[in-house]
């Protein structure tokens, strides 16, 4: 059996190694279109950008590990077409024949037409370039168009390398469809702290570039002079080759609780997977690095006849100045009915869950390290009268 991963990200390194590990010894073939082996993105936002770790640290093996077990890696190797009926890919002017085919294409950055159009310095953050660049770039006036988590830790850097900063924001707050009315203005009162300028309910109304100067007015009146802008407004899922080759998709490849598609030959994991979550109870497509990692290795041993749902709940980390936080969980298109805060001893928010009807649908800590086993312990779980009561420790809520 020859297995083919479309893919050169966090997912597709997952999906060979777990491959090897389940001991599988036919063909595998690595598809990548960046010129690196895979690597982890979180550092690109986090300690690459801020200089706190090697950029050679991202990568998930070096080269010498996929010939040491025998993967045809292949980088700077963009897919052109894929051939269902024929079970072919053609990259590089070649053919290559597959039994099972994995679909990890990842996401590309959601580009603001009227910034790239304008000439200004834009930049946009999604691979090792991007950041080692805009980190050079972090100085005099930096403009953050976007509040969501990317955004904000790019604003937190261009803080902590002391430049000026200003953050657009169409919503009334960052990271309000995540958190809520009730916890988001933690986040805008962390970066105002800061000396971010944050305008909310606000948008780029025009861009004007010319003689070195840019200058910016937004919806609200306000005119910025940025010396560089950073577009950081989501993420659209790579499926044009997917589509094309008429694989059912909608935002993202369709595929089922265990990480199939339609085509009985064909699976899709990481970024570009719309997965149907047989614990939320409807489909969902995840951004983040823990799924791309979970689901590599689920979907190799799928693609090796299990028959296993994959059940994992969304996971995502941020580090923001001296701020760190973990969040298990999703609200979900029925939001949710209450918000439940428990505080430290000093009196400051320290985990959060929020409730929808009769079930914790997510759950957060700010600074609680020992909290996060916990809280994947509630999420997905019947909402008890101690999951409700802050006064009621979290460990004794879960273990209750």
């Amino acid at each position: 059996m020859n297995i083919v991963v479309i893919g050169g990200g966090l997912a597709g390194a997952n999906a060979v190694e777990e491959l090897r590990a389940q001991g599988y010894t036919d063909d595998i073939t690595l598809l990548g279109a960046e010129p690196h082996p895979p690597y982890e993105r979180p550092p690109l936002s986090k300690g690459v950008l801020l200089g706190n770790d090697e950029p050679d640290s991202v990568f998930v093996h070096d080269a010498q590990w996929y010939g040491d077990q025998h993967v045809d890696l292949r980088t700077g190797s963009a897919v052109t077409s894929l051939d269902l009926d024929g079970r072919k890919v053609s990259v590089g002017g070649e053919e290559l024949h597959y039994d099972r085919l994995l679909v990890a294409t990842g996401a590309q950055p959601r580009h603001l037409p009227a910034v790239d159009r304008s000439g200004a310095e834009v930049l946009y953050l999604r691979t090792i370039e991007d950041s080692l660049l805009l980190k050079s770039r972090l100085s005099g006036n930096v403009l953050v168009v976007g509040a969501g988590w990317v955004g904000l830790e790019v604003a937190a850097a261009a803080r902590l390398a002391g430049a000026e900063v200003t953050v657009v924001e169409t919503a009334e707050l960052p990271l309000l469809g995540v958190l809520g009315p009730e916890v988001a203005p933690l986040f805008a009162e962390l970066h105002r702290g800061h000396g971010v300028d944050l305008r909310l309910s606000t948008s780029v109304e025009s861009v004007e570039h010319g003689a070195g100067r840019t200058r910016v007015r937004l919806s609200d009146g306000h005119e910025v002079d940025p010396d560089l802008v950073v577009v950081g407004i989501g993420a659209v899922p790579s499926v044009e080759l997917a589509a094309t080759a008429g694989l059912e998709v909608d935002n993202g490849v369709l595929v089922d609780a265990a990480l199939r598609t339609a085509n009985q030959d064909v699976f899709a994991a990481g970024d570009v997977a719309n997965h149907d979550h047989p614990v939320l109870g409807r489909r969902i497509r995840v951004e983040h690095w823990d799924t791309a990692i979970n689901q590599g290795k689920h979907v190799a041993r799928v693609m090796l006849g299990s028959d296993e749902p994959y059940t994992a709940l969304p996971y995502f980390f941020t580090d923001q100045y001296d701020l760190g936080m973990e969040y298990v969980g999703t609200l979900g298109p029925e939001g949710y009915d209450e918000v439940v805060v428990r505080r430290n001893d000093d009196g400051k928010p320290s985990t959060f869950l929020w409730i929808q009807a009769d079930r914790v649908v997510a759950g957060m800590h700010i600074d609680d390290w020992d909290a996060i086993d916990h809280l994947r312990s509630a999420v997905g779980s019947k909402a008890t009268a101690a999951h409700r009561d802050p006064d009621v420790p979290l460990a004794d809520a879960v273990s209750g």
